[in-house]
Parts: C-alpha cells; sequence; structure tokens
C-alpha cells in the first residue's frame, strides 16, 4: 500500500491542496495580477498535461513502464523523451505551477522548488541510477545528448 502511495500524482495532489488552501484561506491580499495569470497558468496547465500524455504514450509504444520505483524494460529516447529525460515530472511542475497562477496563490510559490526536489531526491535520482545499472553506455550517451528537465 505505502508503495502506491509514494508516487509523483499523489505527491502533486499534496501540492496542490496546499495551495489551493493557501489561496481560499490565507491569500493575503497578494494576487499575480487578473487575466494574465489566468491565460498563462491554462497554458502551463494544458502544457503540463501534453508533456505527461506524450511521455505515457511513448512508455506504452515501447511496452516499458510509467510507474516509478518499477525496473523499466527498455530505455525510450525517442518521442518527448528526445527533449527531456523526465517529461512526465516536469509536466507536474508545469501543472502545479499554472494552477499556482490561476489560483493566486502568492505564497505558494516556494511549493515549487519543494516540489522539485521532492520529485529528483525520490523518483528522477533513484530511477536514474536503476537505468544506469541497467542500460549502462546508452544510458549514458542518453545522459549527455538529453537534458534532464530540458
Amino acid at each position: 500500500m505505502l508503495k502506491w502511495v509514494d508516487i509523483p500524482p499523489v505527491w502533486l495532489v499534496v501540492a496542490l491542496g496546499l495551495a489551493w488552501a493557501q489561496a481560499t484561506h490565507l491569500p493575503m491580499g497578494l494576487s499575480f495580477g487578473g487575466a494574465w495569470a489566468d491565460f498563462v497558468g491554462g497554458l502551463l496547465v494544458g502544457g503540463g498535461l501534453v508533456l505527461a500524455f506524450l511521455a505515457i504514450y511513448e512508455l506504452r509504444r515501447f511496452r516499458t513502464t510509467p510507474i516509478p520505483h518499477h525496473d523499466p524494460e527498455r530505455l525510450v529516447t525517442t518521442g518527448i523523451f528526445s527533449r527531456s529525460r523526465n517529461p512526465i515530472y516536469l509536466g507536474d511542475l508545469l501543472i502545479l505551477a499554472g494552477l499556482i497562477l490561476r489560483w493566486d496563490a502568492v505564497l505558494s510559490l516556494p511549493l515549487l522548488p519543494i516540489f522539485l526536489w521532492i520529485l529528483e531526491r525520490r523518483f528522477v535520482i533513484p530511477e536514474e541510477n536503476r537505468m544506469r545499472r541497467k542500460f549502462r553506455a546508452d544510458f549514458a550517451r542518453y545522459c549527455a545528448k538529453t537534458g534532464r528537465w530540458v
């Protein structure tokens, strides 16, 4: 059970819940400024969803798992993975940033680097270590040509 609780969507929901609660109950009169924040927030959320969808599609196409803490069957370096080694996590970060903007959750901006830190420590680094052991030279070449985030 604990394995299913420690997945990025759960951490994202927790961060979103904190941002929403801050915006609802502790706005402190702060605002990002109206319509432009709604527009940019919408673009970020949409972009995050597209990134995640494209990444999951590519992983499924190669018949490997999108689930953290599981060993991948194949090293996927095509599609969106040719631009970012972690497009799903990047998508999660964009969704969080977009909803913070849309909700005017100004005081929740520190959640972005905290969420990024959690993603890196809990998921990205362990996953990359597993792939480094399993795919060796192929993974090293992939890391050399593709950034962790962009």
